[in-house]
């Protein structure tokens, strides 16, 4: 199945695949996501080179990861086949690109590639726009959701299908549970506490109980 993602994108000219796929392995361990995001328009320098909406950044060296993988969610890719492709690509690097330039490879390793790789897996492609600041999403629990939680969660009442986290629909958590996860983190779920206000915690913990399954 991953060699057909990467026929079907390569085919319609996007360059980040035209390395190939399963020469670096599969994407294995328990990678953390924010770390994945911090990386991407921090340090490892990928939002510099390529546009992905919900990192909010629009280079155009490489190819548009969200217009790389849109056209696979829709042939219906999951989450780990798109993940260990740009595993791969991370890990292989390219050749010349838009301007000429080659993709490097190995920006970043071990741990960190795995984090990049499933970050940019949870949103390229879901048309979900670059993350709003928390404070302004008041204590709207549905908006608080939606800016923070769509990429990795799905719930219908909130119109998200990320696959990341947990289904809460059928799920279907109660309010003090969520209350804990969303304040702690636990597993690829990175913590909100300080992030996010008490009063924010509760609000978006309230909707999730009161919405999911339904």
């Amino acid at each position: 199945m991953r060699r057909r993602a990467l026929g079907f994108v390569a085919g319609l000219g996007a360059v980040l695949l035209a390395a190939g796929c399963g020469t670096g392995g599969a994407a294995h361990g328990h990678p953390d996501v924010a770390n994945g995001q911090k990386l991407f328009t921090g340090s490892a320098q990928c939002a510099g080179c390529h546009t992905l909406a919900a990192a909010g950044s629009s280079g155009t060296i490489g190819p548009n990861l969200d217009d790389a993988f849109r056209a696979d969610r829709k042939q219906g890719f999951d989450q780990a086949t798109i993940e260990d492709v740009v595993l791969d690509q991370i890990r292989l690097g390219s050749g010349s690109v838009s301007n000429g330039t080659p993709m490097p490879a190995g920006l970043v390793k071990g741990q960190n590639a795995l984090d990049v790789a499933a970050y940019v897996a949870s949103v390229a492609g879901t048309g979900n726009a670059a993350p709003t600041n928390p404070a302004s999403l008041g204590t709207d629990g549905k908006k608080i959701f939606q800016g923070e939680c769509a990429g990795c969660h799905t719930l219908a009442a909130a119109g998200t299908s990320g696959t990341i986290g947990p289904n809460l629909d059928q799920l279907k958590p109660k309010q003090a549970t969520v209350v804990h996860q969303v304040t702690n983190g636990g597993a690829v779920m990175p913590a909100f506490k300080g992030k996010l206000s008490a009063a924010q915690i509760q609000a978006v913990a309230s909707y999730v109980a009161s919405h999911a399954g339904t």
